[in-house]
């Protein structure tokens, strides 16, 4: 098998005269026999036991030829573009067989290509960098967070439900007198005043008593999905239990069942720290991201349209078994998101096609400057992965190859080489609107007077 010629043809278009030589091709004939003969009916033999040259006098030459080109076909290609170093970017058309037979194989084939990429300017991008700051507010609202995550629940009784209350309902909706689908639970706990249903529903909880069974009458949104948009409807309800959040007191207690802390202080201390290290890193998260969103700007190529396509399809698969985990399929989010399938497959596109200028960017800039994946590179690789799904470095190494771990690590390594060579800048001041002008087309008005006050309010003034 070889690779007898290629050449350019179009742009991203190569064709290709691909060869496999009468050896590989009659063994491949053979092998197919082999595996078909048992089904093959030759007057005066019995299945299975035909040879070849019978079966071939008898059904044709080429009976096998089809089958051995198809069992031929992906290393023959593969071989090709490896001898040739082809980057494909798209499954082989146009496929034409010249010659097939006994002396082997003559075809050729169309491929797309990587495009020819040039970036000019990838060092010294500037880009805006926050410098992070952590305020005392901030460290109490974040130990705010921790009261509410160390709290408890407990039940109140005496009192009608109300604001903040976490009540336990059961309900069921009726429209035009008849029960609609997806109006009706059981034991559902809700917290009043966060507005998680319908306008009115919660309002109609508040102030009474556990225990109770009662009506509630809303009418939907005009913008509420279709069958019940601006209609009025009833929930019958009973209310089975009230309960509130029990937040733990911010004392010296409380933070040493947190942690290593020993007072209040030290827990401010250390939370201090754990945000401000957070915020350093989405800062420089920040700061990356726009200078490789910069990087792909600065690509020049015709990139073939069935790359960006590919891309797409491949994320939008990633975000369907995404959804998938979590028991929703992409029909359901876009009857819950409200977006069309059109409007989504746009998005993921536009998504792609920046995606592949920035990866396009990053192995061009790669090869610029010779970046490679060293062995420490790969053994690093492996033991992240050994920690991420918790087995062994050697079995990690059985199941995934180098190969598969090398554009990763070269494209991980580029990005820092960029970032490194990037120049960050403190974010512009917003410009205040109309300082220190004065209106040319307005006319001046003159100050209103002042209404004279009532008796009650001179009263008020005096005191």
């Amino acid at each position: 098998m070889s690779l007898k010629s290629s050449s350019k043809i179009d742009t991203n278009i190569c064709e290709l005269e691909i060869t496999i030589d009468a050896e590989t091709f009659v063994a491949a004939v053979k092998k197919v026999y082999a595996k078909k003969k048992n089904s093959i009916n030759v007057p005066g033999f019995r299945k299975g036991k035909a040879p070849l040259t019978i079966i071939e006098r008898i059904y044709g030459k080429d009976i096998f030829y089809e089958d051995a080109l198809e069992m031929l076909y992906p290393e023959t290609v593969e071989a090709a573009y490896k001898e040739g170093n082809i980057q494909a970017v798209d499954s082989p058309h146009d496929l034409d067989v010249k010659e097939i037979g006994e002396n082997g194989v003559r075809m050729t084939m169309k491929v797309t290509v990587k495009p020819e990429v040039s970036v000019e300017g990838y060092k010294g991008l500037e880009g805006e960098k926050t410098e992070p700051v952590v305020t005392d507010e901030d460290v109490d609202a974040e130990i705010e967070r921790m009261r509410e995550r160390n709290s408890r629940i407990v039940a109140v009784e005496g009192r009608p439900a109300q604001n903040g209350d976490i009540v336990v309902i059961d309900y069921e909706g009726f429209a035009d007198g008849k029960a609609f689908e997806g109006g009706k639970e059981e034991n559902r706990n809700l917290t009043l005043g966060k507005g998680g249903f319908i306008p009115g529903f919660e309002d109609g909880i508040l102030g009474r008593n556990a225990g109770e069974e009662f009506e509630v009458n809303v009418t939907f949104p005009e913008d509420y999905h279709e069958g019940l948009a601006g209609k009025a409807a009833v929930f019958k309800m009973k209310l089975h239990e009230i309960k509130v959040k029990e937040l733990p007191e911010l004392d010296d207690e409380f933070a040493k069942d947190l942690g290593e802390y020993e007072t209040v202080d030290d827990l401010k201390k250390a939370t201090k720290e754990d945000l401000l290290k957070k915020r350093v890193e989405e800062s420089d998260k920040a700061f990356e991201d726009s200078i490789i969103e910069m990087l792909g700007e600065k690509v020049v190529a015709e990139i073939p349209e069935v790359m960006i396509r590919k891309k797409a399809e491949d994320n939008t698969e990633s975000f369907s078994q995404n959804l998938s985990r979590q028991g929703v399929d992409l029909d359901t989010y876009f009857m819950y998101t409200g977006t069309s399938k059109e409007d989504f497959d746009a998005s993921m596109l536009e998504s792609a096609r920046r995606q592949v200028r920035i990866l396009l960017a990053l192995e061009k800039v790669a090869e610029l400057e010779g970046i490679e994946a060293a062995e420490e590179d790969y053994e690093a690789q492996y033991s992240k992965l050994s920690e991420i799904y918790h087995m062994e470095i050697d079995k990690i190494k059985g199941v995934i190859g180098k190969e598969v771990l090398r554009q990763d690590i070269v494209n991980e390594k580029t990005v820092k080489f960029i970032v490194e060579h990037a120049k960050a800048v403190p974010p512009a001041a917003p410009k205040k609107k109309n300082a220190g002008k004065k209106s040319e087309d307005k006319t001046e008005e003159p100050a209103a007077k002042k209404k004279p006050a009532t008796k009650k309010e001179s009263k008020k003034d005096e005191k």
